[in-house]
């Protein structure tokens, strides 16, 4: 059989290594075999792809020094780094409390969620656990790196291909061999500044009139964070041919500008020319989800459903909804579907667990929690199982168990900031006081957005008679939670005491 025939089924069937060999042999032969060597480059490039889309993230160095920002205090609904929007509809923070970022929480945890959303430093750097570690996340620049130093395929004469010796110019004016050419630097050499000069020198072999190039200079201008050449080039590219994935970019390009109505826009005039096509109406679910509209949000995602009944972001986080909106039977019923699609993880059997125990299915609950456990891979998920074992125990008055649980879940995660809030509740319970003031104000500095442990530290220092201690922790629960009610009790107590 023909090897470079053989090769090709081999891709076609996502063989990629046994391609890449079959296409290694039949260079050795001939060098200067142009379709062995297209296939090989394809083969290496499919081997390491990513969908860069999802990997948008935004580090700790382009939160803190964004330059894009046009108004430093932007109108209640039209910024995603608020991070208590005063738009919210549907579940209040009490019922949906946000993660420890202040992001709302959502039934999937997507990359570019986890980066810092405020703009001060001193605040980005007290925020913990934002890239499954203590540190805040660095620059983007960083994360890639490290995703393409396992990429480079060298062989036993040195490296596949030499950039420094490619005449691009040459290469560009050929599209078969430019376009995948192109995708080896981008994605295997991960060599963004050949990329883009690449990309322009395409570009202009094309007489700019080639959609495809704009919107890989679009790319490259946003890995390097030119934000605002890069939406110029990704509106030229859709000017030409409409695409999903420069509909998304572009949406990503104004989500990065923290214009989430600008990306809503675009996804809504995406949906013209692509009304089947579920990835809009997720992007636009997830803003909406941002901004704090959780009703939308969720409309959205019912309307994923109806095209895509597979779709797993969507089915979880409305089965997340349904479950702080009171309703456990009913997201019961969405986390079995993600049972029956096959995915077998320990965060699925804790929100199971979660949901059996407020169902009052108990005979369930306890082996939710057991297969969670089994299948714990990383300590924060283990933290966050012992923390709702820690529920669990409250709910049926094993305080002991309670107790044993959270120090259980702090020796998983040592920054699990309701873990210290609810052994400050349990410790005070048994008269405790100083040692619940001490782990109260241990999960306010872990997490500011929480309002909990302000106010419980509060309540405690109102009846030990610290009424100035109160009054700060209390105006601290009030700005992360404005509407929560005996916060605002406790405020007016204090207002008495001090007139008086």
């Amino acid at each position: 059989m023909d090897k470079l025939y053989l090769a090709h089924s081999y891709f076609k069937r996502h063989k990629y290594e046994e391609c890449a060999n079959l296409c290694t042999q039949l260079l050795e032969h001939n060098p200067l075999d142009q379709a062995a060597w297209v296939m090989k480059m394809r083969a290496l490039t499919e081997q390491v792809y990513v969908d860069d889309l999802e990997n948008l993230e935004e580090g700790l160095a382009e939160a803190t020094l964004d330059d894009e920002t046009i108004a430093q205090v932007p109108r209640p609904g039209t910024s995603l780094r608020t991070t208590a929007p005063s738009t919210r509809s549907g579940p209040t923070q009490g019922m949906r409390p946000p993660s420890i970022d202040g992001r709302t929480l959502t039934g999937v945890v997507r990359p570019y969620s986890r980066a810092p959303r405020t703009g001060s430093i001193e605040q980005a750097l007290k925020t913990p656990r934002t890239a499954k570690s203590a540190r805040p996340l660095t620059t983007a620049s960083g994360m890639r790196s490290r995703i393409g130093t396992s990429s480079i395929i060298t062989e036993n004469g040195g490296p596949f291909i030499q950039l420094s010796k490619l005449n691009f110019a040459k290469y560009a004016a050929k599209p078969s061999l430019g376009k995948p050419l192109f995708e080896y630097i981008y994605y295997c050499e991960n060599d963004i500044q050949r990329a883009l000069e690449f990309a322009v020198q395409g570009t202009q072999k094309s007489n700019f009139k080639d959609w495809w190039w704009k919107l890989q200079l679009g790319r490259c201008y946003l890995r390097i964070g030119l934000v605002r050449d890069a939406e110029q080039q990704l509106r030229s590219s859709l000017r030409d041919t409409p695409s999903i994935i420069g509909l998304l970019m572009l949406a990503r390009v104004y989500t990065r500008m923290d214009q989430p109505l600008a990306a809503i826009q675009v996804c809504q005039s995406g949906m013209e020319y692509f009304p089947k096509e579920t990835a809009m109406r997720v992007e636009i679910a997830r803003l909406y989800e941002g901004l704090g509209d959780l009703c939308k949000s969720v409309n959205l995602y019912r309307g994923v459903l109806k095209e895509d009944a597979t779709n797993i972001e969507a089915i979880a986080c409305i089965g997340m909804h349904h479950f702080y909106s009171d309703q456990p039977e009913v997201a019961l019923q969405f986390y079995r579907r993600l049972l029956q699609t096959g995915i077998y993880t320990a965060e699925l059997f804790n929100n199971l667990g979660l949901c059996c125990f407020y169902s009052q299915q108990y005979d369930m609950t306890i082996t939710c929690f057991e297969r969670a456990l089994n299948l714990v891979d990383n300590k924060e998920a283990e933290a966050d199982i012992w923390y709702n074992i820690a529920h669990v125990a409250i709910g049926v008055g094993d305080i002991n168990l309670a107790t044993q649980s959270l120090r259980l879940a702090l020796m998983a995660d040592p920054t699990h900031a309701p873990a210290y809030n609810n052994l400050g509740v349990m410790e005070a319970r048994q008269g405790r006081t100083n040692v619940a003031q001490s782990l109260f104000q241990a999960s306010a500095g872990l997490a500011h957005v929480l309002f909990e442990p302000h106010y419980n530290y509060a309540k405690l220092a109102f009846e030990a008679g610290q009424l100035h201690s109160g009054y700060v922790m209390v105006k601290k629960a009030l700005i992360a939670y404005p509407d929560h009610v005996p916060s605002k009790n406790l405020l007016d107590a204090l207002k008495y005491h001090f007139q008086h």
